[in-house]
């Protein structure tokens, strides 16, 4: 009996110690597991990769190619292009500040000419240097040396004459540089098909000569011929709409010039009429020369 409570307590120390013993065992059996699955996962992850490097290469084809490889026509042509292109944007730009400059001397012109006591008083209130001014300067003028061959001459006519010459020399100055950019926007574009036609020309005897007629061979000695072409037509656009946009410039300008030529024209008259009625000077508005007045009698 003694024995058999005995073997219960050996037995209950035993689970007991079981149960202490348990998880311990489990814990340290877990350790190695998650050990071996971290390396696993640390050999298993590969290194990322290095970014692999950026290669640049220079185009073979293009202007530098094309002035470094082209012959002595090819790089004159394009010598041409630019110098048309150059001499384009500067007259566009001249010829936009004589224009904006004109229309400030014909605003000043109204503001104060008009207002003066006399012509010779008006000539005075405008600058040297005007359009205007050199109108109403010959318009004056034209009163003054109505005498000796030129009395035979009808004083409106005379006048007329005079002022009309004066507003054409403002106009020719106005229209300089106009013709070369209607040159340069009809030529440009066939000197450009001109450079384009020798390149290819060219290419096309490398080409033979090499003996290569690979779409690679072919692509870029011909596509470098076409810049040619585009050239002429970007120096060409810009010359033919810039003449374009200064004729129309011109035409408004011109209008306010012959405006106050007109006017000119009748203050001038007037005040010959005027003179002559004072006594001051002794100008007849119609006089006929000896044929005329044989005729009349």
């Amino acid at each position: 009996m003694s024995s058999l409570k005995g073997l219960r307590t050996l037995t209950a120390a035993l689970a007991l110690a079981a149960t202490a013993l348990l998880p311990t065992a489990l814990l340290a059996q877990e350790a190695p597991a998650a050990a071996s699955e971290e390396a696993a996962a640390s050999t298993a992850a590969p290194a990322p990769a290095a970014s692999p490097a950026t290669v640049t290469t220079d185009n073979p084809y293009g202007l530098k190619a094309l002035w470094n490889g082209g012959d002595i026509v090819s790089k004159g042509t394009l010598a041409i292009l630019v110098l048309m292109s150059a001499g384009s944007w500067f007259v566009i730009f001249t010829k936009l500040y004589e224009q904006t400059r004109l229309s400030r001397q014909g605003r000043k012109a109204n503001a104060s000419f008009w207002t003066a006591d006399s012509v010779e008083q008006a000539v005075e209130t405008l600058d040297a240097d005007s359009a205007y001014h050199h109108i109403a300067k010959s318009g004056a003028d034209a009163t003054v040396r109505h005498k000796g061959l030129l009395g035979y001459i009808d004083l409106n006519d005379w006048i007329q004459l005079s002022i009309h010459r004066a507003i054409e020399t403002v106009q020719s100055r106005l229209q300089g540089g106009l013709a070369f950019l209607a040159t340069v926007g009809s030529t440009a574009p066939f000197v450009g098909l001109f450079g384009t036609v020798w390149g290819i020309y060219h290419a096309l005897t490398a080409i033979g000569i090499a003996g290569q007629a690979s779409i690679d061979k072919v692509a870029g000695p011909v596509g470098e011929a076409l810049i040619m072409t585009a050239i002429g037509l970007a120096v060409a656009v810009p010359a033919v709409l810039g003449y374009n946009w200064l004729v129309r410039r011109n035409k408004a300008a011109l209008e306010s010039v012959r405006g106050f030529g007109g006017e000119l024209h009748s203050v001038l008259l007037g005040a010959a009429a005027a003179r002559a009625a004072q006594g001051h000077a002794p100008v007849k508005l119609v006089q006929h020369t000896p044929l005329q007045a044989a005729a009349a009698r």
